[in-house]
């Protein structure tokens, strides 16, 4: 592993490199840089990563990040879609031999990790015994909730998501029931892990500056969480089609939701024997109420 002193990611730093390679942010892609040194420092701490952990890192950027986590880390899988800046990155990250660099996009779909990507994790972890996974990333507005959401869905997710993400999806993440932002996102995460926001980060942090507020926010893993869900694709799914119209009442939402599944009676019934109003909104419902009509419902025809 290299030993020669790491760049840091300041603005005349960002700028510098930029002018070299004649090229600007692409912010619409989602290019901001996080050049507030000391806050890179809470996110690294936060992260908390050790010799025995593969980290997946989503946007690369410069490689900054990508740099400190490798020095830390067993290995790095970076992904970066742009090919300017996977350039940029290439020419900092390679000594670091730890490092797996792709230029691809991170998701196959809305719903589906690229598989590309997870071949390679999955390369990492196998490649010694007692491997584990993490998310770090100054993750791309745009792909912050597709790509958590889904890596909670596969078989073996991150232990931890540390992340720099947009404050509003960070409050949409944590929310407790009955607030305008708990949603189907809230709950699945929160189904399966504890969640924190560890810090706001003001536009200033950035550059170029973005025009809304930024979080550090920290998903853990918690297994005991996760195997109260006997089928998370039917979990995942039900609680998607059961917030798709917030402003129904719950029985309209549930008869929406399982419509292929149960009539009206049966929803009646069902509702009955849990003792849920049918006059309530899904967002009044806590977690683990949810978990349980959604069980109820799966196993309706048992």
């Amino acid at each position: 592993m290299s030993t020669e002193p790491l760049p840091r990611q300041t603005l005349s730093f960002l700028q510098r490199r930029f002018r070299e390679a004649g090229v600007r942010p692409k912010t619409p892609a989602g290019q901001n840089f996080l050049i507030d040194l000391n806050l890179l420092d809470v996110l690294i701490e936060a992260a908390d990563v050790s010799s025995d952990d593969v980290v997946l890192e989503v946007g690369t950027g410069t490689g900054s990040l990508t740099a400190r986590l490798a020095q830390q880390a067993a290995a790095v899988v970076t992904v970066e879609i742009d090919a300017q800046m996977h350039q940029l990155a290439s020419e900092e990250l390679h000594r670091f031999r730890n490092v797996v660099m792709l230029r691809a996009d991170a998701l196959k779909s809305k719903n589906w990790i690229n598989p590309q990507v997870l071949e390679a994790v999955n390369a990492q972890l196998t490649a010694a015994p007692g491997r584990r996974l993490k998310l770090v990333a100054n993750l791309p507005y745009n792909i912050a909730t597709p790509l958590m959401s889904n890596l909670l869905a596969q078989d073996n997710p991150p232990m931890t998501m540390t992340a720099t993400i947009q404050r509003e999806l960070a409050e949409r993440i944590t929310a407790r029931p009955g607030s305008k932002d708990y949603g189907a996102l809230s709950v699945w995460i929160q189904s399966q892990c504890r969640v924190e926001i560890l810090r706001t980060l003001p536009p200033e942090a950035f550059w170029p500056r973005p025009k809304v507020y930024s979080a550090f926010i920290q998903i853990t893993l918690d297994d005991a969480l996760r195997s109260r869900i006997p089928d998370r694709k039917f979990f995942h799914d039900f609680l998607r089609s059961l917030f798709l119209h917030r402003r129904k009442f719950l029985r309209s939402q549930l008869l929406t939701a399982v419509k292929e599944k149960m009539d009206k009676a049966a929803v009646d019934g069902l509702l009955a024997r849990l003792g849920l109003d049918a006059t309530l909104r899904a967002e009044r419902l806590d977690v683990d109420t949810l978990l349980r009509l959604c069980e109820a419902v799966r196993t309706a025809d048992n």
